[in-house]
């Protein structure tokens, strides 16, 4: 068998790509796909409701770090950082209270709203569990709900990616950074 060049070969033979005009499937029409399968708008109440909500947590944080001490700029105190988060929650909250009626981005509650929930239950017993049992089993199994359940990975993705990344949260706070972390090892 020869190889010739290309452009001698000859014309090339029409097959199902060239046959005609490339019909349009879901990615390629457009914009009003996605609206199409996104839930409907919340609305302008749900929208300023979130952001009260974010403000009264920014607000809780605020006060909470301010307990624990803010210390002094060349001392800071362990409140420090979580004050200035929560000042930026604060702030961006209440530009969203003053716009929100504008903005149309919230979604009503779904079944996919469930799965929000579900975070955000396993990461109050993460937050139960770790003075209790340690931080490896919690957070093991924290990741692993995330990722099969919540992420839909496979079992082997699931138990592999959890276990590594236990495993490098180990190495970097307890080893290296020397964190005095509640743990079982």
């Amino acid at each position: 068998m020869s190889m010739s060049d290309p452009l001698e070969a000859g014309p090339l033979k029409s097959g199902p790509l060239e046959s005609g005009p490339l019909e349009s499937g879901p990615l390629e029409s457009g914009p009003e796909v996605a609206d199409d399968t996104r839930p409907p708008h919340a609305g302008p109440l749900s929208q300023v409701s979130a952001a009260l909500v974010a403000l009264a947590v920014g607000v809780a944080g605020a006060i909470g770090s301010l307990a624990l001490g803010l210390g002094r700029m060349t001392q800071p105190g362990p409140g420090l950082w979580p004050f200035a988060i929560s000042v930026v929650i604060v702030v961006l909250s209440a530009v969203l209270v003053v716009t929100g009626r504008k903005l149309e981005d919230t979604e009503r509650f779904s079944k996919a709203s469930l799965l929000t929930a579900a975070g955000l239950v396993t990461l109050i017993m993460l937050a139960w569990l770790l003075p209790l049992i340690g931080f490896e089993i919690p957070s093991l199994l924290l990741v692993f709900v995330w990722l099969r359940w919540l992420g839909k990975e496979s079992w082997r993705t699931s138990i592999v990616v959890s276990v590594l990344t236990v495993a490098a949260f180990y190495l970097l706070f307890v080893v290296l950074l020397q964190v005095p972390l509640p743990r079982l090892i």
